[in-house]
């Protein structure tokens, strides 16, 4: 995987955090815009009762591995707090301008499209940590 910047933060320095900077600046149950190499993302992540949600709204440009990047950061926050799951909660399926390499990719490696409670229909994986 390409050194994608994250805010202009190294993939490697994020990884590095304490359970403090992953609260404050990721864990923070609001809406994000962060651009992780090329890509603009619109996302949320929370933690609650043993639980990691992860929630993409949009992803605008990339394409050089920012699904990996998160699902990285995912997982180390994850660890941090100890989850015994990661849901991720994908909105891809009505889409104006569907991305169709996305929607094949999230098939490909196992998310599901489901009613998720409160957020509607979507691309839905629970991962066990």
């Amino acid at each position: 995987m390409a050194d994608i910047q994250i805010e202009g933060v190294s993939l490697a320095e994020i990884l590095g955090w304490t359970e403090a900077e992953f609260d404050a600046l990721i864990l923070t149950d609001k809406p994000l815009v962060v651009n992780i190499g090329s890509a603009s993302v619109l996302g949320q992540f929370a933690y609650a009762e043993s639980i990691l949600t992860v929630e993409l709204a949009q992803i605008d440009g990339g394409g050089e591995g920012v699904l990996p990047t998160i699902t990285r950061i995912a997982k180390k926050a994850a660890q941090i707090k100890n989850a015994e799951h990661i849901e991720c909660v994908v909105h891809a399926i009505h889409c104006a301008n569907p991305n169709l390499k996305l929607r094949a990719h999230l098939e490909r490696t196992g998310f599901e499209i489901k009613q998720v409670e409160g957020k509607g229909e979507a691309y839905f994986k629970r991962i066990s940590v």
